[in-house]
């Protein structure tokens, strides 16, 4: 295997039983198997058994970010639970060239009932550092957790974010030549994301090979620069991280209103339907609208209509504005009408986002219409010097 390369995965399988009592009569007869020195992974799959990663193949090189990406279910934690040892594959070969550091579970190396302080103590020993090495970065890695008077709490007490803090503060100053990321800092608070990805671009500068699993497409387009799109246990690997991104939003844009939350679409007075957008998938500079349909009994006259850009995980604001901003009055008259609501030139980079939409009544007495779209924008935004962007609003 060339030096340059830290991880190489050689047609990997792995397959699991949807039955617990089958899954239990198979895992017997294969453990006879293996006694009598025959080999129990035949290749085939039996009753009931499934492909969970079918035929992977991937190198890593040193100092690389590579993305997981996928629907839940398609097998990105499997993968990265072979990657660190936990799993072996059913088929093929899994190559590993330095010390891994691991935040794949929630939880994951503690034990409930002792401390953090002494389970910072284990997971250390997990990841393969000495008790010297331990003492020497202890405070280091309590500052970076910044779990306060819980140290010396049971960790079974603990949130799941600061489980996370733990792990993750543990797993980064264990010096690792791999980091091995799940969603689970998802789970963690904004200031805490942030410090996380501060310290994955830190790594990544000391030369760490770093994988990445998230749903989350801006975080994914910030950090990577190779992705593997995983669909069914079948893999995609692509060089350019905004043709992956695209292709995973295809995957959900088959489906209408995957996706869509609808939260509010009127009240016994007035009702919104037949909402239409005029696509997911952007470019920076293109326009997003949607046109909604309403039936309204009374008039709603100085109504409020909010726009928003949020990340996927709404832990950042890209615009926020009302109608009022621009100086334009809203009236929802009574009877059949449409409203229509144009978001001029956006211009975000590799990124999904969600465009919420929200309808007041005056003064903001009651919300009529509530929708959360989530949307994909690939490529590289250029400024033209105008304003960020422009909202017409228009009833008909």
């Amino acid at each position: 295997m060339d030096d340059k390369i830290a991880i190489k995965v050689e047609h990997i399988n792995k397959k699991y039983c949807k039955s617990l009592k089958r899954s239990m009569i198979y895992g017997i007869e294969d453990i006879g198997k293996n006694m009598v020195g025959l080999n129990a992974n035949s290749g085939k799959l039996r009753k009931n058994e499934f492909w969970a990663i079918d035929d992977v193949s991937f190198e890593v090189k040193k100092g690389e970010t590579l993305g997981i990406i996928g629907a839940n279910g398609s097998g990105k934690t499997t993968l990265l639970k072979m990657l660190n040892g936990i799993f072996w594959p059913d088929k093929g070969k899994i190559t590993i060239r330095g010390k891994v550091g691991a935040l794949i579970q929630i939880g994951a190396g503690f034990h409930p009932l002792l401390t953090g302080r002494e389970n910072i103590y284990i997971n250390a020993a997990i990841l393969g550092m000495t008790k010297k090495e331990v003492d020497k970065r202890f405070d280091d890695i309590i500052e970076f957790a910044d779990i306060g008077d819980f140290l010396d709490t049971p960790v079974k007490f603990y949130s799941s974010g600061m489980f996370v803090r733990l792990g993750f503060a543990v797993a980064v100053h264990c010096d690792p030549d791999i980091l091995l990321v799940d969603e689970v800092l998802a789970v963690g608070d904004e200031g805490f994301q942030n410090k996380c990805f501060n310290k994955i671009g830190e790594l990544k500068k000391n030369g760490t090979t770093t994988i990445l699993v998230s749903h989350n497409m801006h975080i994914i387009s910030t950090f990577t620069e190779k992705i593997i799109f995983l669909n069914n246990g079948n893999a995609k690997y692509f060089i350019s991280v905004a043709e992956g991104i695209k292709e995973y939003t295809k995957l959900f844009n088959e489906k209408k209103d995957l996706g869509i939350e609808k939260i509010c679409t009127g009240n016994d007075k007035i009702k919104f339907h037949d909402i239409n957008i005029n696509n997911r998938i952007f470019f920076p500079g293109d326009f997003f609208s949607i046109s909604m349909e309403y039936d309204s009994i009374i008039d709603y006259d100085e109504a409020d209509i909010d726009i928003a850009i949020l990340s996927s995980n709404e832990l950042a604001i890209y615009f926020q504005a009302t109608n009022r901003a621009y100086n334009k009055i809203i009236n929802l008259k009574n009877g059949k009408h449409i409203l229509d609501v144009k978001i001029e030139d956006i211009r975000i980079n590799n990124a999904t986002v969600k465009i919420a939409i929200a309808i007041w009544a005056k003064n903001r007495s009651e919300l009529l219409f509530w929708w959360r779209i989530p949307v994909e924008f690939n490529g590289v935004a250029y400024s033209t010097g105008k304003n960020f962007l422009k909202v017409l609003y228009k009833v008909k």
